[in-house]
This record gives C-alpha cells, structure tokens and sequence, in this order.
C-alpha cells in the first residue's frame, strides 16, 4: 500500500487554533490521487507537525506554502514517517470482525510497518465486560489479524462500561493522553452511529484517517 507516492506534505502556520486534518479518500479519485481532506476548527497541541495533504485535495480556506523545491517522493515520504504512533479504535461487537475493523486494521498495519510506526488498539463498548459473552473471541480476532499484518507487539486498551462517555471523546482522550500521531477510523463506524463524524475535530487533536468500505 504504498500511499506516499501520492502525498504531499503542506507546512501550515501554527496558532491556538488550528485545522484537524481529515484524511479521505476519495471515491472518484484516480489512482493517482487517493486522498481528499476536508478540516474543522479545533485547539491541537502546541507541537504542530506538518499537515499531510495529498494530491487531488478540495481548496482549502487555510494559507499555505508549499516547497515546489523539494523533491515530491521525499517530501511525501517525510510526511508520513511523522506518524510514529498510530490509534486503532475499534467500536463493533462482531466477535469476527466487521469488514470495516478489518480494513482498518489492514491499513494501519500496512502504514506502521512500511514506515516504522507503533499501534495503539483501544476496544470500546458502552457495555460492561461481563455483558460482553464473545469478548475474548473478538480480542483474540483482533490479535489474529494484527499478526497477519506482522505486529505481535503493539498495545491493547480496554474502554468498556462508560456508556456516560461518547466513543468519539473516549478515541479523543486516548490520542491526547498518548500523544498519538495518527487516527484511523473506518466510516463504517461513522455510518453504524458508533462514532460522530461531527465530533471527530472537537475531540481528536491529530490528524484522522477515514476509510471508505
């Protein structure tokens, strides 16, 4: 999955309040242009990395300058080696996983290995672990696929029974805490109602990454 062919790596102004990166790819794009972003306004920490932008982007309101200079390959291949650190949100209760948690976990493994990144999986579910009878299946299908990926290693958290607590905010809090680097959600949990698309900029301060099915 060699996506950073098709990356560009724009160096934005930093401020108090800057733009989320909504990484997208788009469903009428060419091979040669898989991503399109969209942003909405949010407060990001106060180390702001380059924003990753790839070729067929939407305009975009927010002054920029690229580096017509550097070399694309380079420039692109930079960009994603700034994502050491990526979170795995995983919020359906298929005890075999749905196709979109698989694809999510096919992507974030492919990007981590190709570019040295570590993997962050957090399980969330408004109920307890005793409600929960297939749970160890569905870990033990997560740590399969993760495998087939070629990570054994890699940290697993738990967020079960905060059902006070939207799953956005709860993905929001673990890439603070963690100072993660990279989201990557599949829509399908967008379109299950299990995370707010609304939500995403207010609560995640790094860049996200959403899959289409």
């Amino acid at each position: 999955m060699a996506f950073a062919h098709h990356l560009l790596a724009v160096p934005v102004e930093t401020s108090k309040h800057l733009k989320t990166p909504i990484l997208m790819p788009s469903s009428s794009s060419s091979s040669g242009s898989l991503f399109s972003v969209t942003f909405s306004s949010t407060r990001l920490r106060s180390k702001a990395p380059k924003l990753c932008i790839f070729r067929g982007f939407h305009r975009i309101g927010h002054r920029a300058k690229a580096k017509p200079q550097e070399p694309e390959v380079s420039v692109a291949t930079d960009a994603f080696t700034q994502f050491k650190h990526l979170l795995l949100p995983i919020t359906d209760r298929n005890p075999y996983l749905s196709e979109g948690t698989r694809q999510a976990i096919a992507t974030t493994t492919a990007l981590a290995k190709k570019y040295g990144a570590d993997i962050t999986v957090v399980v969330i579910d408004e109920k307890q672990k005793e409600s929960l009878p297939e749970h160890e299946k569905q870990i033990s299908g997560i740590h399969w696929h993760l495998s087939e990926g070629g990570f054994e290693e890699y940290k697993m958290l738990e967020r079960l029974g905060e059902g006070g607590n939207k799953p956005t905010a709860i993905i929001g809090e673990v890439a603070d805490d963690l100072n993660l680097d990279l989201v990557v959600i599949s829509m399908e949990a967008i379109h299950t109602k299990h995370v707010d698309a609304n939500l995403l900029a207010e609560f995640i301060p790094c860049p996200v990454m959403l899959l289409p099915l």
